[in-house]
């Protein structure tokens, strides 16, 4: 079993940057694929980035290009998500996901393993 527990959340102005962290529990998470997902009030769940279980691929959401990048740090456990340029757009409450299947945590409609609780974001105009 997998547990994963997100931070990093908070309120920033827009413009401004984060970094979130996904943290897991588990011996598993080398070989874990890792996604990021977000949600806003009253829309559906959303697709972020998402990398493989080595770190040598990685995608993005298209709106998410070239401002957001996903990387992470296997002796630490660790997956993040680190935001630049952020829009009040991007408030939303962001998860953390993982499974052994890169196309469940790289898909829009995948349906990954493990979750983390959730951070929210809020950027302010």
């Amino acid at each position: 079993q997998v547990q994963l527990v997100e931070s990093g959340g908070g309120l920033v102005q827009a413009g401004g940057s984060l970094r979130l962290s996904c943290a897991a529990s588990g011996r598993t998470f080398s070989t874990l694929a890792m996604g990021w997902f977000r949600q806003a009030p009253g829309k559906e769940r959303e697709f972020v980035a998402a990398i493989s279980w080595s770190g040598g691929s990685t995608y993005y959401a298209d709106s998410m290009k070239g401002r957001f990048t996903i990387s992470r740090d296997n002796a630490k456990n660790t997956v993040y998500l680190q935001m630049n340029s952020l829009k009040p757009e991007d408030t939303a409450v962001y998860y953390c996901a993982g499974d052994y299947d890169l196309r469940t945590v790289r898909d829009q409609a995948g349906r990954p393993r493990y979750w983390g609780q959730g951070t929210q974001v809020t950027v302010s105009s």
